[in-house]
């Protein structure tokens, strides 16, 4: 994939700082703003249905029941619920004083707003007019819960089945931890550009530089010359998508030499947009898509159009 001159400003699960995640008016907010990309996450139900989640089952801190009690940790798998089933939560407020409503206090509640399925996303980008944004989805996988999620074959399947019925396959990339969705999706859609996520830092990170993980489908940096770029770009991916935190000039160079995009996550502050933009890289992806558009404008970038829609 030949390396693309323009920004890539990408709404993180919608812009989740300002609106719920993942849903409808997250994503109109974000049309009605204007972002490059939408970047969601998607799991598969029971009986097959696409839908729009960051966790592979329902999300305490998220869903409530029917009577509006918030569900009990740790939240049933997509795997195990038909749609009708997820369609009786509301998702639309997170559970107050826990971890998540303290890191995004200004978030709006929209009460009653129900976890969409992807093909409810493409139908209110079409709604809106908006021929340009694109769609960075993430299959919510993981190699060490296979009981939490169809395999990656089926997962891949089903969700190209939705990208292509719906003819949004040349405005989609996909992205994910577990490589080994990208190397189906490589196989099977090789026109649609594979996003390989990584995280060296912290308590679980995903990927390391001298050996091969559990996410990494068998590629192993050491045999790359301990570099991510060069263990992507062997596997076929077109875009690198590190956490902010572990990229530098120096490796964004390097990417952009073997013909890599770099779209970093996630970045909400302002002096770390322009840190990032400052080193080269390609594309953030932001809670705070009105923070990105200031930040961004300010640094000279052309900032996308809006499209109000309503959800």
């Amino acid at each position: 994939m030949a390396l693309d001159s323009t920004f890539d400003l990408e709404a993180h699960r919608g812009g989740r700082a300002l609106l719920p995640e993942n849903t409808l008016p997250a994503f109109a907010n974000a049309l009605s703003m204007g972002v490059d990309t939408l970047e969601l996450d998607v799991g598969i139900t029971a009986d097959g249905e696409v839908v729009v989640s960051h966790e592979r089952g329902l999300n305490p801190d998220l869903a409530r029941d029917a009577q509006g009690g918030y569900i009990a940790a740790p939240g049933t798998p997509f795997v195990k619920l038909r749609l009708d089933e997820v369609r009786t939560y509301d998702v639309g407020q997170i559970r107050p004083d826990s971890a998540y409503a303290k890191q995004f206090p200004e978030q709006r509640a929209v009460q009653g707003t129900r976890i969409p399925i992807l093909k409810e996303v493409f139908a209110l980008v079409e709604k809106s007019g908006n021929t340009r944004v694109r769609f960075n989805i993430e299959t919510k996988i993981d190699p060490n819960h296979p009981d939490e999620s169809p395999d990656p074959q089926a997962f891949v399947t089903r969700l190209l089945g939705v990208i292509d019925a719906a003819g949004f396959s040349g405005r989609v990339m996909i992205q994910s931890f577990d490589w080994r969705t990208l190397l189906l999706v490589q196989k099977q859609a090789p026109k649609i550009p594979t996003v390989y996520l990584t995280l060296q830092r912290g308590s679980a990170p995903t990927h390391a530089l001298d050996r091969a993980t559990d996410w990494t489908a068998g590629f192993n940096p050491a045999d790359h010359g301990g570099s991510l770029p060069r263990t992507i770009k062997a596997a076929g991916g077109a875009v690198w998508s590190p956490y902010f935190g572990d990229v530098n000039a120096g490796q964004v160079a390097e990417a952009h030499k073997l013909g890599l995009r770099v779209v970093v996550w996630t970045v909400n502050k302002a002096d770390d947009m322009a840190r990032m933009i400052e080193i080269g890289v390609d594309g953030i992806i932001s809670d705070r898509p009105d923070l990105l558009r200031r930040v961004a404008g300010e640094k000279g970038i052309a900032l996308p159009a809006g499209t109000p829609v309503s959800p």
